[in-house]
């Protein structure tokens, strides 16, 4: 055990939420630059690939999050936050450098879905360590500015897509994804604190305390004593009045996540089968994530002030007015609005649940719970690509793809109103028990 310091050095929790935010950027780009890149891989010669296949490679990555996200979450809880962050880090990074360079489809596929391993372990981590280290009042706000580095890392795709795709290729665009982790690895491991209530877990008290000094947070709930954690932390998540909650966030992770991966790996082809050039189509998915980015922040000075459960209500009503919109074909700068908010109804409504679920759960199974309705949510990410593309190799016109979302929209907005209501929107994570069904 370390000893605690004889001075304690204060930090803000926003130390917290800038390192997360950066890992949470390059998770952002993999899967933007792979939507900007779609229109190019369709016409890539020596591939030779169709929009059906080229779907099932963005659902290899997808399965492969749902698998890190499921085992990752017990293994934060497990092991520490902390080191998950990094070995997750460096593993999705090193798997996009070999995507990069894939001589063939079936190596590009598989080293996607090994990547996508890690990337599925960045996001609970992530969302979990933010929560925990957010102050009381401002945890959906905090896990909200973290986690608009995953819409800045599509606004970075967008514009280097713009930019670089033509006269490099789409090779460059996906290894610039992973040479930022050479200089963010390093000062993750320097900088990035523990989770306290890991630490409590392994009877070091002195460094949660110290720790919860440092960031000015009240200590840590104490998780609850005997068994394996594991185990305990899965019962506990399964016991009656919980199992009903967690099922229906991994719903509405399931609908989210649907809307995020199907608009997010497919708006450019979409909007060029609607007639849209290539540089035009691309812009569709800058605009689509500076609309998340706004979007997100604003709703969660909604899900402070209200209540998530008002927020992320909001937010899914959003997507259905606005992807009725788009079916519709609407005038330019009307298009553009709605594409931006569609940023909101999808990638704002993700952040949303993925806030919800971690301030309902208590702190100590809070990884874990994240983990499954995430993992379970992944569904959605790896339906998402394949149904774009059966669409878009169909007969069927390019509305079709928004009615599809338009349905995940709708399932997501069910889902979140049936929801029991915690005993307090903000915070519940200190409570022992975190939730009671009304």
């Amino acid at each position: 055990m370390n000893p605690t310091p004889p001075a304690v050095r204060l930090r803000s929790p926003l130390l917290v939420v800038a390192l997360c935010f950066a890992v949470i950027v390059l998770d952002g780009y993999d899967l933007m630059v792979f939507g900007a890149i779609v229109p190019v891989l369709l016409e890539y010669a020596p591939w030779g690939l169709e929009a059906s296949e080229l779907g099932i490679i963005g659902s290899l990555t997808t399965l492969g999050m749902l698998v890190g996200a499921l085992l990752v979450g017990m293994l934060s809880d497990a092991f520490g936050r902390r080191r998950v962050m990094l070995v997750s880090t460096i593993w999705f990074s090193a798997l996009t450098l070999v995507s990069a360079v894939a001589p063939s489809p079936e190596i590009f596929g598989l080293s996607r879905l090994l990547a996508g391993l890690g990337l599925g372990g960045v996001m609970p981590t992530a969302i979990a360590l933010t929560v925990e280290y957010a102050p009381n009042g401002r945890k959906q706000l905090y896990n909200a500015l973290m986690f608009v580095g995953y819409s800045v890392g599509g606004v970075i795709a967008a514009l280097l897509a713009l930019a670089f795709l033509e006269p490099l290729g789409f090779r460059w665009l996906i290894a610039f994804g992973a040479v930022p982790a050479l200089i963010l690895v390093p000062v993750l491991a320097r900088h990035l604190p523990e989770s306290m209530t890991y630490l409590l877990r392994r009877g070091e008290t002195r460094r949660a305390e110290h720790l919860a000094g440092t960031y000015g947070l009240a200590p840590a709930a104490t998780p609850p004593a005997g068994g394996s954690q594991r185990t305990a932390v899965l019962r506990y998540l399964v016991g009656q009045g919980r199992l009903r909650p967690l099922a229906l966030f991994s719903i509405a992770s399931f609908a989210g996540l649907l809307l995020v991966y199907g608009l997010n790996t497919w708006l450019p082809q979409i909007m060029r089968s609607a007639g849209y050039p290539l540089g035009s189509a691309i812009s569709f998915l800058l605009v689509l994530n500076l609309g998340a980015v706004l979007g997100s922040v604003a709703t969660a000075f909604v899900a402070d002030k209200l209540g998530s459960r008002i927020a992320v209500t909001m937010a899914f009503a959003a997507a259905v007015i606005t992807l009725v919109g788009l079916s519709l074909q609407p005038t330019a700068w009307l298009l553009y609005a709605f594409v931006a908010l569609a940023g909101l109804g999808s990638i704002g409504t993700q952040i949303l649940v993925n806030g919800y679920a971690a301030e309902y759960f208590p702190a100590w199974a809070r990884g874990t719970a994240v983990g499954i309705t995430l993992g379970v949510g992944r569904l959605g990410a790896v339906v998402a690509p394949l149904m774009v593309g059966l669409i878009l190799d169909s007969d069927l016109g390019f509305e079709w793809n928004f009615y599809s979302f338009l349905l995940a929209a709708a399932l997501g907005l069910v889902a979140v109103l049936l929801i029991p209501r915690a005993r307090r929107d903000v915070p519940v994570g200190n409570s022992e028990l975190g939730v009671s069904a009304t």
